[in-house]
Formats: C-alpha cells, sequence, structure tokens
C-alpha cells in the first residue's frame, strides 16, 4: 500500500514539474531561512550557558538615583569584589573585572605583540568554566604579578602552554609579570573573548583613584554558596554601598543582582530596571522564522488546491471504486510529507551554501551542527510540522469532492473554500508589507544614525592611544606631528571621544542647591582640543598656554550651563574634586555616547602633566589620511620603539556602537525580500488556480470580442483588491511596532507616510508582474480549447 502511494506521488510530481518545483522552491527557501534563524537563535541562547556553576553565578548592576531621574548600568567600585566576600556570608566568591578588554602590549622571547584582554580577581577560574591547560585554580592569579594567559597567547610568545608556565612577559614596557597559569582559548559562545587576565591588585595599582568607593567603572561577578536564598543576598546588596560612601537625600546608588547567563540577552535598562536587550531581536527573529516557514505551507496548500481541477476525476474514480476518505487523506498527506522531505533535502544544502555569507553578516562563526542528535530531532519535528500544515487542508479539501459531481464535470467550489484560500494570501501579504515597512524603518534609523551632525566632525579623524614613550614624549610627538604632510591639527583626552562615561557628583557651583546632586562626565584634554575635534565654540575660548590659569579653568557644554542655571557662564566658577575654576568657554552640545541615550552635562579640563592611558587625536586632510598614517608610523617607531604602532578611526569607532541595529537591518533586508518571493508564489498559485476554474468564461468572453486587456484587468482586480487589503491591515500593525522599536533611541528618524506608500507600491507591483505571468498565459489561450475542455 504505501508503495502504491509513493509510486502515485512520483507520478504526479514527475507529471507536474513546473507546479513541483514551484513547490519545492517555496518550501525549501521557507526552511533553508528557517534553519539559518534557527541556527542563530539557538547560538544567542547558548551564549555564557556553558559555565558549571551558571545557575550560582550573579553579575552586579547599579541603579543610580539623581536629579529625579534612575539610571541603571553595570558600573561597580573597583573594591566591591573582595568586600562581598567578607560582609556577605551567602557570597561564596566575588571578582571584580575591567569593563572591557583592552589591547595591551606584551614582550617576551624579543616577539613584541599587541593582545586583547583585562584585569581580573583571584577568583574568577573557581567561578567561571575556563579550563586550565596548566596551574591550578587556587595559584592561577594569586599574586600581584601573576597573569594567566590563553593557549593561544602561550603559542605567540612560547613554543607551548607548558613553555609558557613560570616564564616572565612585560607589560606596556614597565612591569614583568610571571605566567601562573594558560587557559583553553575561550570557546565561540561566550560573551567577551580574552587572550590573558593579570591579577586584580594590579589594577587597583596602575589606576590609584580607583580604590575610591565613589568611583564607578569595572565590573563585579558574584558565586552565592549552595543552596542560598538568591533574594535574601539581594535585598542585603541594595544598601551597601551607604556603609561605605555618604549620599545625599537627592543621590544615592543601590546594588543588585542579575543571574550571569542573562545578561547577554538582558541588558538594556528602562528606569533603573533590565528590561530587554538582545531577547528581542531573538524572540523579533523567531517569529519571522515561523511566519516564513507559515508563508511557505500557505503556498503549498494554494498550489496543490491550484491543481485540485486536474486531480478531480483521479479522486472521482477512486472513490467510486472504494477509497474512503480516510485513504485518500493519507494518501495526499504522504504526497505533501514526500515534497516536504525533497524541500528539506535543498533546505540543507541551501543553508549549508548560504551559511558562511550569513556568518558574515551576523558576525558569528556558526557551523551546521550535524554531528549533534538535538539538530536532527528539531529538524525531524520541523519536517512533520512542515508536512501536516502543508499538506492538511488540501488532503481534507481533495478527499471531499463528491465523486458523482466530478464524474459529470459539475466540480464547484464553495464560498467558503474560495475565501479560506484568499483570506491565505492576504495573511502571506500581511507578514511581507509589514517585513518590508520594518525594513525601509530600520535602514533609515541606520541611515539616521550615521549621517546625523554629531556636533563634531568624525572624518579624517584618528586616535592613536597614549602609551609607552608616548606619555612623556606626546608635546615632542605633536610638535613633530604637525610638521608632517597631511596633518591639520593634534590633540589628546583622557577617554576615547565617542563613548566618554566616567563621571563625578563631586562638583558644586554659585547657587547650588544643596539638595540637587548631579553626576557629571568629565574629560581631560591637551591645547588644541576645540580645534582639532571641529566643535563649535558658542562662547568664550580655548584652553590656551598663554593663560597659565587654565589649568584650574573649564569648558562646559550647553546641558551643563541648563544644569548650572548660568544664563551667562563665562567667567563664573564651578568646583570640581575641591578645585574651583573658572568657565572660559560654552561650546554647542555634542554627542560623545550611543544615540541611545540623551546628550549629558559635561565638563572639560586642561591635563596637568602626562596623559596616562587616553588617546593622540589627530585630524587628517582630506584625502591624505594614507600619507599622514605612513608618516605617523614612521614617527611612533622613531619615538616609541617598544610598541607597534595601532590606530583607530573616529567613524569606524561610532559605528561600533550601533553593530546590533546594522546587522538587524541588513537581515531584515534579505528576509523581507525572501518573504515577498515565497509570498509572490502563493499568488502565483492563487492565480493558476482562478485560471483553471474560469477557464470557459474566459473562452466565452473572448468568442463575445473581450480584449486581451479586458482580460488581464478582470483576472487581475481580485488578486490586487487582497493585496490592498493585506497593506490595510498591515499598515497598523507595522506602525505600531517600529514605533516601539525606535523608541529605544533618544535621538530617531520619524516614520512618514511616503514609508508606508513606498511599501505598497513595491508590493504591487511585485504582485503585478506575479500574475501577468499567468493571466496573460490564461487571456491568450485558444478559446475553442477553452470551450472544449471539460
Amino acid at each position: 500500500m504505501i508503495k502504491n502511494y509513493l509510486k502515485i506521488a512520483w507520478r504526479n510530481l514527475v507529471k507536474n514539474k513546473a507546479h513541483t518545483f514551484i513547490n519545492i522552491a517555496g518550501l525549501s527557501v521557507g526552511l533553508a531561512c528557517s534553519l539559518l534563524i534557527l541556527l542563530w537563535v539557538q547560538n544567542e541562547l547558548s551564549i555564557d550557558a556553558y559555565h558549571v556553576n551558571g545557575d550560582r553565578l550573579y553579575k552586579v548592576y547599579e541603579r543610580e538615583y539623581y536629579d529625579h531621574k534612575i539610571d541603571g548600568n553595570y558600573d561597580t567600585p573597583a573594591l566591591l569584589g573582595e568586600e562581598l566576600k567578607k560582609v556577605l556570608p551567602g557570597v561564596e566568591h566575588a571578582i571584580n573585572m575591567g569593563d572591557e578588554n583592552d589591547n595591551h602590549t606584551f614582550r617576551a622571547n624579543n616577539k613584541i605583540l599587541k593582545v586583547s584582554g583585562t584585569f581580573a580577581g583571584t577568583d574568577v577560574f573557581k567561578m567561571f568554566s575556563y579550563p586550565l591547560i596548566k596551574g591550578s585554580v587556587n595559584n592561577a592569579l594569586s599574586s600581584p604579578l601573576s597573569i594567566a594567559i590563553s593557549q593561544k597567547m602561550a603559542a605567540m610568545f612560547f613554543a607551548s602552554p607548558g613553555d609558557a608556565m613560570g616564564k616572565t612577559i612585560r607589560f606596556e614596557n614597565k612591569k614583568d609579570f610571571t605566567v601562573t597559569a594558560v587557559f583553553k582559548d575561550l570557546p565561540e559562545n561566550s560573551s567577551r573573548k580574552f587572550e590573558y587576565l593579570i591579577n586584580w591588585d594590579a589594577y587597583l595599582a596602575e589606576y590609584p583613584g580607583s580604590k575610591r568607593w565613589d568611583n564607578s567603572g569595572p565590573l563585579t561577578f558574584v558565586q552565592l554558596r549552595k543552596g542560598v536564598d538568591f533574594s535574601s543576598v539581594n535585598r542585603k546588596m541594595t544598601h551597601l554601598l551607604e556603609t561605605y560612601s555618604k549620599f545625599s537625600k537627592s543621590y544615592r546608588v543601590e546594588h543588585a543582582l542579575q543571574k550571569f547567563n542573562e545578561v547577554y540577552l538582558h541588558s538594556n535598562f528602562v528606569n533603573g530596571e533590565i528590561t530587554g536587550g538582545r531577547i528581542e531581536y531573538v524572540r523579533l527573529f523567531s517569529i519571522i522564522a515561523v511566519f516564513l516557514l507559515l508563508i511557505a505551507c500557505i503556498n503549498f496548500m494554494n498550489l496543490t488546491t491550484a491543481q485540485s481541477v486536474r486531480r478531480a476525476r483521479e479522486i472521482g474514480v477512486r472513490k467510486v471504486m472504494g477509497a474512503v476518505k480516510g485513504v485518500l487523506i493519507r494518501q495526499f498527506i504522504g504526497e505533501s510529507f514526500l515534497i516536504t522531505l525533497l524541500a528539506v533535502v535543498v533546505a540543507l544544502v541551501l543553508t549549508s551554501a548560504l551559511l558562511p555569507a550569513f556568518n558574515n553578516i551576523t558576525q558569528k562563526e556558526i557551523t551546521m551542527p550535524f554531528n549533534q542528535v538535538s539538530f536532527w530531532l528539531s529538524l525531524m519535528i520541523i519536517t512533520v510540522i512542515t508536512g501536516l500544515v502543508s499538506g492538511s487542508y488540501p488532503a481534507l479539501f481533495l478527499s471531499s469532492f463528491n465523486p458523482v459531481k466530478v464524474l459529470k464535470g459539475t466540480l464547484k467550489l464553495d464560498s467558503g473554500t474560495v475565501w479560506f484560500r484568499k483570506g491565505l494570501v492576504v495573511f502571506q501579504f500581511v507578514l511581507s508589507s509589514v517585513l518590508i515597512i520594518a525594513t525601509i524603518v530600520v535602514s533609515r534609523q541606520v541611515n539616521f544614525i550615521q549621517s546625523r551632525n554629531l556636533g563634531y566632525d568624525k572624518e579624517n579623524l584618528v586616535y592613536i592611544h597614549i602609551e609607552g614613550e608616548l606619555e612623556k614624549k606626546y608635546n615632542v610627538f605633536k610638535n613633530e606631528a604637525m610638521a608632517l604632510p597631511g596633518i591639520q591639527s593634534v590633540s589628546d583626552i583622557s577617554s576615547n571621544p565617542t563613548n566618554i562615561d566616567n563621571s563625578t557628583i563631586s562638583v558644586s557651583w554659585e547657587g547650588k542647591d544643596p539638595n540637587v546632586t548631579i553626576p557629571f562626565p568629565n574629560i581631560a584634554v591637551g591645547y588644541d582640543f576645540i580645534h582639532t575635534m571641529k566643535l563649535k565654540m558658542l562662547a568664550g575660548r580655548d584652553f590656551s598656554k598663554d593663560f597659565p590659569t587654565d589649568s584650574d579653568n573649564f569648558i562646559i557644554n550647553q546641558v551643563t550651563q541648563q544644569k548650572l542655571g548660568y544664563a551667562n557662564p563665562i567667567g563664573r566658577t564651578i568646583t570640581m574634586w575641591g578645585h574651583t575654576g573658572k568657565i572660559i568657554g560654552l561650546v554647542k552640545d555634542f554627542h560623545f555616547q550611543s544615540l541611545h541615550k540623551q546628550i549629558l552635562p559635561l565638563i572639560i579640563r586642561i591635563a596637568k602633566g602626562n596623559m596616562t592611558g587616553g588617546d593622540i587625536l589627530v585630524r587628517t586632510q582630506p584625502g591624505k589620511t594614507k600619507d599622514a598614517l605612513a608618516s605617523l608610523q614612521a614617527l611612533c617607531k622613531e619615538l616609541n620603539p617598544e610598541f607597534p604602532f595601532t590606530f583607530k578611526f573616529s567613524d569606524q569607532q561610532y559605528q561600533r556602537l550601533y553593530k546590533s541595529e546594522e546587522i538587524v537591518g541588513r537581515l531584515s533586508n534579505i528576509f523581507a525580500f525572501l518573504a515577498i518571493f515565497i509570498s509572490c508564489l502563493g499568488l502565483l498559485g492563487l492565480a493558476m488556480f482562478t485560471a483553471e476554474q474560469r477557464l470557459k468564461e474566459i473562452g466565452i468572453r473572448k468568442v463575445l470580442g473581450a480584449s486581451v486587456v479586458s482580460l488581464f484587468n478582470l483576472l487581475s482586480a481580485e488578486f490586487l483588491l487582497l493585496v490592498i487589503i493585506a497593506m490595510i491591515i498591515a499598515t497598523p500593525i507595522a506602525w505600531y511596532s517600529m514605533t516601539a522599536w525606535l523608541q529605544g533611541f533618544a535621538y530617531r528618524t520619524t516614520m512618514q507616510w511616503w514609508m508606508f506608500a513606498l511599501s505598497g507600491g513595491l508590493i504591487i507591483l511585485i504582485a503585478v508582474v506575479t500574475i501577468s505571468f499567468q493571466t496573460v498565459k490564461a487571456a491568450f489561450v485558444n478559446p475553442v480549447k477553452s470551450l472544449r475542455s471539460e
């Protein structure tokens, strides 16, 4: 019996080659897209999920209350980790860690290389599953001069992990560390990858200011003891900082715990609470995967029922010969599974072929998990569900034909069946329309971000990290660099200009309300900073060597002026960290953080002494950047020979802030196109079905004198009506969804009517092209053949 089912199914597939090709093409594309998204979602969900102690690992975050606002972030005091172990019995291990990786210069075995890593507390290998190849978890970072390096870094400087143990490696050409452990290279599903970890005491020695409880910046991680109640520890954490730092009535900081394996996907803060993050994109693309597969299944239904007239006699004869409805249903479900299996094979080939390009877009390293049983089980479930969903309706529909009517040639579909099929097409185009509108809005926002006037010129601006001899020889570097061809101006800054997040609450001013406390981001800069950044000075002047007292003076932005309440701030005084100085300049507000955030009040001061850990800013002349970089490299090699020359472009650093949005934009473009492609196959199916049903009507109309154009309009009108209805339904859905997405940006584009009109126009144009093929074909059929057909 099964053999006969397969034989009949195969004959039908071969007999209707075009129908089979379209069916398999639609299903395979839908399946391939769903598989790609499934692999991406699995990868996202697996990030940081491999730690053995994951159920007891937490990351500390803080809620900062000030100026009638609540800010949330992961910045914590650098002393918090060790203190938590002392004062909270429920804490088994705790560490501080650098908030981001730094590219530091190391030297060993006559090799000088820049490597990415950070500082961490001694418990790091006890808490996290970073397996050690050499060394022990107890001694890995037990000394202030200890360093643990990765297997990759061991290969860079030494022959093997064993050879690296106990060896000395020089850090930034100023301190020697001893390799006390070598850990395995971190897996791809780590949210943060580093090649070395240095003992936390070295961090405190490198940055003495971090020893203050009122300074925040590093990260803090906690591992609770087994059986300890999380909520109890969390409550004790809330007001812990009040013991070490005094707060005013208008300012306080609270701490709380978040599960570590949830941080990667849930890291956005709204009013101090964690609300979403990358999980929103995981949910979004999971829904898109289901929708694409559903669109493909709907295509199968429409294309199969479009062939119903051709198979009506076959079904009638089989029923007369004794075939019951259940047998026919099993046959048609079997045919559906056969097509689905063929589509799955094609989809696997497509997925494997497209995966490298998909990885390039998503910046992942996903591989086809052919060796994982879970993958094959998931694929089997998808195959079964797809086969049932796509084949169920055609099976029920075809098996319900009345044999008497079929054999008499009086087969006619009831209105419910016709409307159901049209409803499926409308549903397809609603989803496609929403995707296209979303793509337009996302692209518009990305373009808005890239083209927005930031308040400074990010083009032709180069950052060179201040390290080694450049700290002491900065003035020499600046003087010689200004004499090089292609260089416009040079200055320096204590923090990356695209992400200034160092803040202080130790600011007071004339008339300040003692009950008001406001954090002020602040930076130290060199002379010519305003000129080099091309900031707009609204009042006053830049720092100048002609005014020795400028070492105590300040330049502020417009938001700071508003917070201070100075109508004319020039000449007025402010006090920061106990030092009082005058405001000598007012600059126009400029963006120094992501556009997700409002511009904050900024205080700019002149750097005193050598700048440590900041960047040299070099403004090159347009079109001469390449030559300027070559000259700068030679100059750095001469002044700072122990450090390799590295640089960053300001515009590239800025784009890094919006990596997720760019990825979403690219994927939205691709999936919107594929959704339209698959939906048009469904529309083609409905056009084929309608043409089959109205073949005699078309013949009669042609005999009575109807032109090809009038027949085309007749057949196309109802299809275009379906597309227009879909657009009407999709518009409010897309508007609501994209309005919510744009709320995540403090500075954003606006949705305009033309976005919806463009989407509608594109879909209607594509629909007309799709329909034209079948309707024109039907309109040109010889009326004699149409009237003879049964």
